[in-house]
Parts: structure tokens; sequence; C-alpha cells
């Protein structure tokens, strides 16, 4: 009687599955940093960067290291292991939205019948949105959920996927 691991094999990951890939580029770079330290950072296409976070280290030598890997725009993050930075990164699609929009955080659905918007977690009115809800609608031409995070000024990435 052969042995049934059941569904325990698969708690514990055990499937034989190849699991899924986290980035798109991986390398490392030599630049200054203390072990430990970490920066995240959108790499854009005019060569420029938004840090969000370990604002004190410059991303131009982690971005030179992923060059050959990942063409911008591309989000990430890099941690400063003892001798050397090891850097991902992830392809994101970025898009210039109306600048007068507020927040950071917008949120649009169409569900087929009904457009809804959100702006930082709170309920808005979708007109105010229409820069993104004609991108959305021109990809997807069902039902769609569209995010995008402000980046700067009318700079924002954005995922939008079909529902």
């Amino acid at each position: 009687m052969p042995l049934d691991p059941g569904r325990d094999w698969l708690a514990a990951g055990i499937t034989g599955l190849q699991r899924q890939r986290e980035w798109d580029a991986v390398a490392t770079a030599d630049a200054e940093g203390v072990p430990g330290a970490e920066v995240a950072f959108v790499a854009l296409d005019d060569g420029s960067f938004v840090v969000e976070s370990g604002d004190s280290v410059d991303p131009t030598a982690l971005a030179a290291a992923l060059r050959d890997g990942i063409a911008p725009p591309y989000r990430a993050l890099a941690v400063r292991r003892p001798e050397i930075w090891a850097v991902g990164a992830v392809s994101i699609e970025v898009a210039r939205l109306d600048p007068d929009l507020s927040g950071t955080e917008l949120e649009l659905t169409w569900d087929g019948s009904t457009l809804a918007l959100s702006i930082d977690g709170l309920p808005a009115d979708p007109s105010r949105a229409q820069s993104l809800e004609r991108i959305a609608a021109a990809r997807e031409r069902g039902a769609y959920a569209a995010h995008a995070h402000r980046l700067r000024g009318d700079l924002w990435e954005l995922s939008v996927l079909a529902l």
C-alpha cells in the first residue's frame, strides 16, 4: 500500500511545482553602506529615481548593476550584506494622470455597470479619475480593477487587472 502524504505535503510546500518568480532581475553591487541597510526605489525612463525608503543611499550604483537585466521603469529593493549590496527589481508600468488628482493611492473598479473610485481608501467621485479610466478601459474590455500609486507629481505607477 503506497504512502499517501495527503494535505500535509502541501502545507509544507512540497508540491514539486516551481515557486513563482519574485523578481524580474537580480544583481549585486559594490557601493557604500552599512550591513543591514535597505533602500527601496523606482527607476524611471528618464534616468531619475524616486527613493521611497533608505534615502541616505544613492541608488545610482545599484541601478547600474541591474542595467543588463532590466530596463526602466522598475521598482527595486536593495539590501546591504556584509560585503556587497543585493538588489532585486520588478518591471512596472508608469503613466501621467490628471495633475489635479489628490491622494497617493487610487483604486478604480468597473463591474460592467458601476464605476467606483476610492482615493486613499475613501470613496470619491469617479469622474475625478478620467485619465485612469481611459487607460483601464482601453486595456480591459470587460470588468476591471485599476490601481495607481503616485510616484511624484502627475507620475503614477499603474496596475490594471481583469475581474
